[in-house]
């Protein structure tokens, strides 16, 4: 920690959906560094944790200290399966959101914040963080409530402009409701296209502890935006270049592309850290970061630290199947494994950072043997039809429903489902009628070329070893 402001020097990046888990985020902040859960579809991991049985019982502990017993019993009686499911059982889908209230749908998702927080913050009395895509609005609320609920630290956000949560921390600080805009595509209602969430509506109530917001940004405008224009305390920044896991922000300017199809990052897209320190807030600088004298080199510019995701993913602690971590680091100590920036992987249209590995569906392969499905929508866009109802679509939905819903059919090239990908990757893979399993997708940042410099011939190894490099 940095000791004269209490602020963390190493913040562990929140990865993917649960990569970045309640068990890595407790043994980061029990090492004295911010351990950060991913918030991404933490209703399904919850649910899909149940089903398998919640083998330790970890889950069920952390259920039991969530004051809101009648939400806890639905979830249980719902989705607990004390055997785990049979051989060749798909998983018993949550109910994809919609705007307007549902006492379950929200109740689930407050719990299964409230759960990933509580199993973070378990055995030490350091800070924890839960990391959020603005892009994902329709859950957002409810979560942020059951991550505070829990006594959450900090609250970080990257992937689109985050400029309305600070009130929303303010709302529930106090003990009240909040709202938020919904963006969508076309024309919306400023009256209608609101997201609400009222805690007594799920039997909640009283003020909670405002932890510390972090909006995740990749240029010096919108940090600029945002620390002026924000609805309310921003606390720091996360400085994300080009170069990190999971989605970037997209180039400025006109795009430009290598001969491998990637587009290309210029000297617009480089962020003035001297301009940043002028904020004077607090900010850590994340993409590359993961080596040894980066931390001394953030703070000779102002900065307060570094966040680091690659070296993470691959630990032992890392909410990755043991098979993921174990093929990326074998491979890793034979040739660099190549990680590429997809312009059309992801549906929301942001750069995505893909791993090349032939049994994902970076495979060319893989993904055309897939049928298409949209059964989990965490990443789908409203909008409104020619008739003025609300819908929603996404672009690696089936295609003639992408199109039927007056999407364009190009926008559907190359997009990968992001959401059973991202489930896959952690164990939770779904099962489909021809029995088939759903394929994994994993992402990384640039560092995962340089990861067998770090592992020096081993084959395993701790988040306290990548924190004591990092520091070395």
């Amino acid at each position: 920690m940095t000791a004269a402001m209490g602020l963390p020097t190493i913040i562990q990046g929140g990865m993917g959906v649960a990569v970045s888990g309640w068990v890595l985020a407790n043994a980061v902040s029990s090492a004295g560094q911010l351990g950060v859960v991913s918030g991404t579809a933490l209703d399904a991991v919850l649910a899909r944790r149940l089903q398998d049985g919640d083998f330790g019982g970890h889950v069920r502990r952390a259920m039991e200290a969530f004051p809101l017993r009648d939400i806890a019993d639905q979830v249980m009686a719902k989705y607990f399966r004390p055997e785990g499911r049979g051989e060749g059982e798909p998983y018993e889908l949550v109910p994809m959101f919609r705007r307007g209230a549902n006492r379950f749908r929200d109740g689930l998702t407050t719990l299964a914040n409230f759960v990933e927080v509580w199993l973070a913050r378990e055995g030490h009395g350091n800070p924890v963080g839960i990391n959020y895509l603005t892009k994902i609005q329709m859950p957002t609320l409810p979560s942020i409530y059951g991550a505070m609920m829990a006594g959450v630290d900090y609250i970080l956000m990257g992937a689109g402009i985050p400029k309305d949560i600070p009130a929303v921390l303010d709302r529930f600080a106090e003990g009240g409701g909040a709202t938020l805009k919904l963006d969508m595509e076309g024309t919306a209602d400023p009256e209608k296209d609101v997201l609400r969430f009222d805690p007594g509506d799920i039997g909640a109530s009283g003020p909670q502890k405002r932890p510390r917001f972090l909006p995740i940004i990749a240029s010096n405008s919108l940090a600029t935006m945002l620390a002026r224009k924000a609805s309310g305390r921003i606390d720091g920044f996360i400085i994300e270049g080009p170069t990190a896991g999971g989605h970037n922000a997209p180039p400025r300017g006109k795009k430009v592309y290598n001969e491998k199809g990637e587009p290309l990052y210029g000297e617009r897209d480089v962020v003035d850290l001297a301009q940043i320190a002028e904020l004077g807030l607090p900010f850590w600088v994340a993409g590359g970061a993961g080596r040894p004298g980066v931390i001394a080199e953030v703070q000779a510019a102002g900065g307060t630290g570094i966040q680091v995701g690659t070296l993470f993913a691959y630990c032992d602690e890392s909410g990755l199947t043991d098979e993921y971590r174990q093929t990326v680091i074998r491979r890793s100590l034979e040739a660099p494994v190549e990680v590429r920036t997809s312009d059309t992987a992801s549906p929301t249209g942001f750069p995505f950072k893909t791993v090349d590995l032939a049994e994902s569906v970076s495979d060319e392969a893989v993904y055309e043997a897939r049928t298409r499905i949209c059964d989990l929508g965490y990443l789908r866009t409203p909008y409104r039809g020619d008739d003025g109802r609300l819908d929603y679509r996404c672009a690696s939905e089936p295609v003639d429903d992408f199109v039927r819903k007056g999407g364009k059919e190009e926008d559907t090239v190359g997009r990968r489902c992001l959401c059973n990908a991202l489930m896959t990757n952690v164990g939770h893979a779904q099962v489909r009628p021809d029995g088939r399993s759903e394929p994994a997708l994993l992402t990384s940042g640039d560092d995962l070329s340089v990861l067998a410099r770090f592992l020096k011939g081993r084959t395993r190894y701790s988040a306290r070893d990548v924190i004591d490099y990092l520091l070395s």
